[in-house]
């Protein structure tokens, strides 16, 4: 049986790119894809998909839509410190594993 990975990127998450034809620019993880160990991040890594008409879209042309881009070449955006961190884990009092940023040890969850 296949084991399930642990990522320290979740949806919802802003991330910055630190590698890669689009480096430097940040986002938010709109879907995470464990099998294959990539996101997809809000108007990053945008391609261009020819459409052909069909019976759910009438027009067809030409769409761009994100594409897959590789989870080691994400890092998290701290919310308190707007920098890109380290993740760590932590347990709370009350038994809940929290994620923290390793660089100003705010909790991010």
């Amino acid at each position: 049986m296949e084991e399930r990975k642990k990522y320290r990127i979740k949806k919802n998450d802003t991330v910055k790119v630190i590698a890669g034809k689009e480096k430097g620019k940040s986002g938010k993880v709109m879907r995470v894809i464990p099998k294959k160990d990539r996101a997809i991040v809000e108007k990053l890594n945008l391609v261009k998909r020819h459409l052909k008409p069909s019976q759910q879209s009438r027009q067809g042309g030409i769409l761009e839509k994100e594409s897959p881009i590789q989870m080691s070449n994400l890092m998290l955006i701290c919310s308190k410190c707007t920098d890109p961190t380290r993740v760590g884990y932590r347990i709370l009092e009350d038994d809940r594993k929290v994620r923290y940023c390793k660089k100003c040890n705010e909790i991010i969850d």
